[in-house]
């Protein structure tokens, strides 16, 4: 090839290399452009996405004026002065309790004693029983007193007939339930032990005949019985028999625990560290015999999670609260829920305290709850389970309304709530003790360590009871603590509280107060109220056929001018205690009622004309059903 051809051809191999290179630089450019549009696009999509996303501007700060705290104010009202005066010693009463202590410290020795003011002896006033526990069989033999004991009111002194009427037994004896199973018109008494229980047929000649064998009701050995109550469940006539049995318990595990007081020493121990049980429910077959339905009943309430029994039962109340016609019941449980059992009226209990409200506190907590009671409350508007409850817990005040199984704790909003927070309750009750026609509340107090005070400065062995006055729903604050200028200092002076039971035991229309200690003597207050207001005392007598003997479980309606006060036959109310029979109306200053209904246990209603004021009367259930 010539020089000028390969002069030719590498001129237009460097004309292609040229193109090429321009070709790649306006590729280049072209990439530029395109990423700088694309980085613009972006920014531009970011700029727009912010400004639709943007935090909305903080308004401006404002001054604002903050509310006035409102504190409640105690009503000005004027609590009435009553006067309680202890007549323990001056009519006869030498009863000391044995809770067989020794410095052990087992837990039953914290939990006695039961007491009962009744008429045994049918003579128209109160006699009283106080329930006794005794040394443990493997300590040496005290010089302590060992049975329980009655005492015979004998034209307002009382005698002790303990050992003449076969009821000074022996035995480790927490709580009494009494009421006339047999409806042969003589009450017979039920008493509950640590172990098997007891019942004793009045023979009605002043002495006790113990059959508890014979009719089936002592229960198994190893088992803790505390609160019990008679009430007829089936609507047949007579009383069946409920029983309330606290934890399982033995020297040996509870000796095992090991509890101790904080800064050192031997302690009680806690109800936590127990296993729960199932109570009794013994249905009356008559012939002085009955049979245990506790299973087939339901009242065997088991833990949901793990299947063991869920109850530690202390406190028990009857009360027919969805007005179907069947009893219903209340256990007040330690440390674990309450219960509800809801009576079908088909033999069959069905556990409703979770989905009523009264199972546990506002918060969903258990609390250690102990003594019960129930009573009608704002007329006849409502009903109110009060239970008093572990130091440090408010007595509670669960109120439904009437015909209803729908709960509330008002314990706060009635003003009983504070001033029960710190001390710890045993038993109560409702009664009028100053007759005004409203019914107020008394707590006994009283804890668990002798030594709490050196572990704990706010709290005492001995505790002060208390009394709350009712100043009605019209004043907010309904429930008002009475101090010593009001009751007097007998009243009020620290005592080891258990047990509570109230009674007119002097005949005067007023109810005075009995109170059960552990490891003590017990304290009987008379009411020395000078007050001025009537009242009205109604004993019901039932047929023996439709309604047992006793009413219980009747509701007795008083009606003056627009107020109505009722009232419920029941005797088991407090903890390990029953109260007297016959119902007590305060009227106040009224001069005259303007009527009567009795709504019998068996669902008869009796209408009755207005009775005399300032006494005592008997009510008999006719034979035929009343118009």
């Amino acid at each position: 090839m010539s020089s000028k051809s390969r002069n030719e051809n590498d001129v237009s191999q460097d004309e292609l290399v040229e193109e090429e290179l321009r070709d790649d630089a306006e590729i280049g450019r072209a990439m530029r452009r395109s990423l700088l549009v694309l980085v613009a696009l972006i920014g531009v999509s970011a700029a727009v996405a912010y400004w639709l996303s943007r935090p909305k501007p903080l308004p401006p700060i404002r001054e604002t004026k903050l509310a006035k705290v409102q504190t409640r104010e105690i009503p000005d009202v004027q609590i009435p002065v009553v006067k309680y005066t202890n007549v323990t010693d001056e009519l006869g009463i030498d009863f000391e309790h044995n809770n067989g202590a020794t410095g052990a410290k087992l837990l039953p020795e914290t939990m006695g004693g039961g007491a009962a003011m009744f008429d045994f002896d049918n003579d128209g006033d109160q006699d009283i029983l106080l329930v006794n526990s005794k040394d443990w069989p493997w300590d040496p033999p005290s010089d302590r007193a060992a049975t329980s004991a009655l005492y015979r009111n004998d034209s307002g002194r009382f005698v002790d007939v303990s050992q003449s009427s076969g009821l000074n037994l022996s035995d480790y004896a927490m709580g009494v339930a009494v009421g006339d199973f047999d409806n042969d018109e003589h009450v017979d008494v039920f008493i509950t032990c640590v172990g098997s229980n007891h019942l004793f047929r009045n023979q009605g000649d002043g002495r006790f005949e113990e059959i508890t064998e014979s009719a089936g009701v002592g229960g198994d050995a190893d088992r803790w019985s505390t609160s019990a109550g008679w009430f007829d469940y089936d609507n047949d006539g007579d009383l069946d028999l409920m029983v309330c049995n606290y934890v399982q318990w033995s020297r040996e595990y509870d000796q095992s625990q090991n509890f101790q007081l904080v800064g050192g020493g031997r302690a009680y121990g806690r109800p936590q560290n127990f296993e729960g049980t199932f109570p009794y429910l013994y249905r009356n077959d008559g012939g002085g015999k009955f049979v245990d339905v506790s299973e087939e009943a339901g009242i065997q309430i088991r833990n949901p999670a793990t299947g063991v029994p869920l109850s530690k039962s202390l406190g028990l109340a009857f009360c027919d609260f969805d007005s179907n016609g069947w009893m219903d019941v209340i256990i007040a449980n330690d440390t674990v829920q309450n219960l509800l059992l809801r009576n079908d009226g088909r033999g069959h209990f069905t556990e409703v305290g979770a989905l009523s409200g009264i199972a546990f506190d506002s918060s969903g907590n258990a609390r250690g709850a102990m003594g019960i009671d129930v009573a009608s409350f704002r007329g006849r508007k409502a009903m109110a389970v009060a239970i008093g409850n572990f130091s440090n817990e408010m007595t509670a005040l669960y109120v439904t309304k009437a015909g209803q199984m729908q709960f509330y704790d008002e314990a706060i909003s009635t003003g009983l709530g504070p001033s029960t927070r710190l001390l710890l309750t045993f038993g109560l009750f409702y009664l009028d003790y100053d007759l005004d026609g409203r019914s107020d509340l008394f707590c006994s107090n009283g804890h668990l360590e002798e030594d709490i005070n050196r572990v704990q400065p706010s709290q005492h062995y001995e505790q002060p009871p208390q009394l709350f006055w009712n100043a009605g729903p019209e004043h907010g604050t309904e429930f008002l603590a009475v101090d010593q200028q009001h009751v007097g200092p007998d009243l009020l002076k620290p005592i080891a509280g258990r047990g509570a039971a109230y009674a007119d035991i002097d005949g005067d229309g007023d109810l005075d107060i009995l109170i059960a200690s552990t490891g003590r003597r017990p304290r009987l207050l008379r009411n020395d109220q000078q007050l001025g207001n009537h009242w009205l005392r109604l004993t019901l007598r039932g047929d023996g056929k439709h309604c047992n003997r006793d009413a219980i479980g009747s509701w007795v309606e008083v009606v003056v001018g627009d107020d109505v006060q009722r009232q419920q036959v029941m005797p088991t109310r407090s903890y390990l205690s029953q109260v007297e029979l016959p119902l007590t109306f305060g009227l106040g200053s009224a001069e005259k009622i303007d009527g009567i209904v009795v709504h019998w246990a068996d669902g008869l209603q009796q209408k009755l004309d207005p009775l005399e004021l300032d006494q005592g009367h008997v009510i008999t259930r006719p034979d035929a059903d009343a118009p």
